[in-house]
């Protein structure tokens, strides 16, 4: 496995509707590196957002979709995507604030 960096991990926030009314229940959804592991997202979030508890995390892999231009078949890159699960005494993270 290579060697990420916590400011590796997490890509990009994921921002619909389903996961904008999981805030509310402090759940936050992040596009991360594929090959990163749960503890590596929890100590990302940690690190990267002051005051932050995680309580838990869970990730799903997406795999690439077969796309496909006149005769020629190609296929997107993979996704992880991480929920992460915040404890009741943690800060909320500020990038979610004004959405």
């Amino acid at each position: 496995m290579a060697d990420i960096k916590y400011y590796d991990v997490i890509l990009k926030p994921v921002i619909t509707e389903k996961s904008m009314n999981a805030m509310a229940e402090k759940k936050y959804t992040f596009l991360v590196h594929p090959s990163a592991t749960k503890t590596q997202i929890k100590e990302a979030v940690e690190k990267m957002f002051e005051g932050t508890k995680v309580a838990k995390v869970n990730t799903m892999n997406n795999d690439g979709k077969t796309k496909r231009r006149g005769m020629t078949f190609g296929k997107t890159a993979k996704t992880k995507k991480a929920i992460v699960f915040l404890t009741e005494e943690s800060a909320d993270i500020e990038i979610f604030e004004g959405l």
